[in-house]
């Protein structure tokens, strides 16, 4: 009954399953008729062996038999022969010989046929002649209820309907007392510890103990290839595989592993999504089907057996806080694919039996092919390459992202745009920056900024940076050695409400992302050690999201150090050198404003990308300023805020706020903004900054 193994069903000759669950046809032969056959081979044993029981039992015939013991029963118990020892009369049928169990006719006869499903899962999982039979004979009664009255009575207890142990063993012809035989009831025994046999009522004594076969087996033998139950809610489609540029030989060496046999495998990803897309190229390339589980949790067992009857491989990503217990488990199925993805590196403690540990490679998917090949004919239309240059996204994200921009472009009536594009993919970069961070979703653009050109050209590379950093840094190799990152980083300087923050999320909005203004009060603690392990979070975080992270007041954390005199400023020194060497591998985009460049420590300007001086506006640029604040705001005919621009020396943020004021004012009287309404928000702005108010008597 031996088949040869099989990874695949493809490499079996079977039809491979479906991946959404229905049954595949097989055009060599229906796995439920041949299961029936095999049945009704062993009816015939099952009946000699009753022949044989009836002959020498005075009390067969006796209706009530099984539920109670008569004397003529207990004499003919007492007269049994010894355990080990064969009886003299009559003697046992030659048919229960060491298997018990004939071949069955048809597909099953000779080298096993596609059709017969326990023939292959026997070679897949290597077990005996002797495992093949007790699980055929175990599984009867859940296929045909005719062995129920049949394994009652063999069992003397017309209550117990199923397979006992002794009962399989009396049926293979095995005699119980052996070792060997008892072993194949055992925990570790290849039946039990693949999920393919249960023993219950442990408490019974050990050749009374019921065995019970799965229902996912047994749906399986019979040609269902539907997912277990417990596993439905636990399993997730393999993306699509995604163009794979850079990756082409590692996806063709890995492919080529997995052709040689079972593999553990450990694929440590430099971003999430990046493993998981790597592992869709390498299935895709090897022919082979996956399992894939984020969170098996309590269903490994489960889970590894539906890898077994299918001939899939598990593939797992995103492992849970302390993995040890699920890679263990995972790593002792030797006999199944195993593919881990995770972003942490590979801890020997987790497991006695290392996998096989590889590092994935970077920004797989990220690319414009992969969205490409995502869209399909919905990327048509406009500069996709352009819209997607700024997101990290692994392969089952952008696909997912391509789902979600079809979904708003649908609702809107419209084709596929850029803004689909960007927003469904800002709702893919999952952030838990938020517990550390104040989250801003642009709401301006360029039309919004009233900069020098200097300064605005300066804005427009650092957005250009944050699109082709990967290719620059990446693909040219001009990123320096050591560990660096592919990060951007930016410190604009300039005087309060000259337009620093409103830059920032300028530049965020251009590039399709959120903005995460730092709270300096959640990362500042006074306990040593407690503001770096805060900044470790904001920037872990900030790598594996896309989004564009701001250090308002960046002086108060990026300060100079300063000479050692006392302990204070051993450590405020030990958290600029963390920063220091933190910024270094540092792969998203923050940005930096301060009001004292100064104040900001030399080596970290050294790591800047980039240095924005923001000017304070002259007469020219307040005027726009006012003009662009009053843009939608209504004012009366005829308004000339030029007076002001030229009397009033203001900043950007003060002369919206003196705008706002005018708003009020005008809205508490239900009128239109008028120029006193102005005058009155600009003398204001001088009295909060304690300036002299022209025109006004000092007293």
């Amino acid at each position: 009954m031996n088949a040869p193994s099989a990874q695949t069903p493809a490499a079996t000759g079977a039809p491979a399953p479906d991946p959404h669950g229905a049954p595949a046809p097989d055009p060599y032969g229906d796995p439920a008729h041949v299961l029936l056959a095999r049945l009704a081979a062993l009816r015939e044993q099952v009946a000699a062996l009753v022949g044989h029981r009836s002959a020498a039992d005075p009390t067969a015939d006796d209706p009530l038999r099984g539920l109670y013991l008569s004397d003529e029963a207990v004499h003919h118990l007492l007269r049994a022969w010894p355990s080990g020892d064969a009886p003299e009369t009559p003697e046992a049928p030659e048919a229960l010989g060491p298997l018990g169990v004939a071949p069955a006719h048809g597909p099953a006869d000779g080298p096993a046929g596609p059709g017969d499903r326990l023939a292959w899962l026997a070679g897949r999982t290597g077990l005996t002649e002797l495992d093949t039979a007790l699980l055929l004979i175990a599984l009867a009664p859940d296929i045909d209820r005719t062995f129920e009255p049949l394994y009652g009575y063999l069992n003397d207890d017309v209550s117990r309907r199923r397979a006992t142990v002794g009962l399989a063993l009396d049926l293979c012809g095995v005699p119980p007392h052996l070792t060997a035989a008892r072993a194949r009831f055992h925990p570790s025994a290849p039946l039990r510890a693949l999920g393919l046999l249960d023993v219950e009522e442990l408490d019974r004594p050990f050749l009374t103990r019921s065995l019970r076969v799965p229902d996912r087996l047994i749906g399986h033998l019979l040609g269902d290839d539907s997912p277990d139950a417990a596993l439905l809610d636990l399993l997730r489609p393999m993306p699509d595989p995604l163009p794979a540029p850079g990756a082409d030989d590692f996806v063709r060496r890995l492919a080529a592993r997995l052709h040689d046999g079972p593999l553990t495998a450990y694929l440590r990803e430099p971003r999430e999504g990046d493993g998981l897309a790597v592992l869709a190229s390498v299935l895709d390339a090897a022919g082979v089907d996956a399992l894939r589980c984020s969170g098996p949790g309590d269903h490994v067992p489960e889970l590894l057996r539906e890898a077994r009857l299918t001939g899939r491989a598990v593939v797992v990503s995103g492992l849970p806080e302390k993995p040890g217990p699920l890679v263990r488990a995972l790593t002792a199925a030797t006999d199944v694919t195993v593919l881990l993805t995770d972003p942490r590196p590979y801890d020997p403690h987790w497991s006695p039996t290392d996998p096989l540990v590889l590092d994935a490679p970077g920004r797989l998917a990220g690319g414009a092919a992969a969205w490409q090949a995502a869209l399909g004919p919905d990327a048509d239309g406009f500069d996709l390459a352009g819209a997607v240059a700024p997101y990290r996204l692994g392969g089952d994200r952008i696909q997912r992202a391509a789902h979600a921009a079809r979904t708003l472009a649908a609702f809107d009536g419209t084709p596929v745009t850029a803004d689909h594009i960007r927003l469904a993919a800002r709702r893919q970069s999952a952030s838990g920056l938020e517990s550390h961070a104040r989250r801003i979703r642009p709401a301006v653009d360029w039309g919004d900024l009233v900069l020098p050109d200097k300064p605005l050209v300066q804005l427009h590379e650092l957005a250009l940076r944050a699109r082709h950093r990967d290719r620059v840094l990446g693909e040219w190799r001009l990123s320096a050695g050591g560990g660096r990152g592919r990060g951007v980083l930016g410190l604009f300087a300039g005087e309060s409400g000259t337009g620093k923050t409103l830059s920032a999320e300028v530049v965020a909005a251009d590039l399709g992302l959120d903005l995460y203004v730092v709270q300096l009060s959640s990362v500042v603690d006074k306990y040593v050690g407690e503001t770096e392990k805060n900044l470790e979070r904001i920037f872990t975080e900030a790598d594996r999201t896309d989004a564009v992270l701001l250090f308002d007041e960046a002086d108060a954390v990026f300060g100079k150090r300063s000479e050692v005199k006392d302990a204070h400023d051993k450590y405020a020194n030990m958290e600029s050198a963390y920063l220091l060497q933190r910024l270094e591998s540092f792969d998203g985009i923050a940005l930096l404003t301060t009001n004292l460049r100064a104040n900001i420590d030399e080596a970290f300007t050294r790591r800047l990308d980039l240095v924005v001086d923001f000017p304070f506006p002259d007469a020219g640029q307040r005027l726009a300023l006012w003009r662009h604040g009053l843009s939608h705001v209504p004012s009366a005919e005829g308004i000339d805020p030029a007076p002001l621009a030229q009397e009033f020396e203001l900043a950007g943020g003060s002369i919206r706020s003196a705008v706002v004021t005018a708003a009020y004012l005008a809205a508490g009287r239900g009128d239109l903004v008028t120029a006193e309404d102005l005058l009155e928000g600009a003398r204001r702005e001088y009295r909060k900054a304690g300036r002299l108010v022209p025109g006004e008597a000092v007293w």
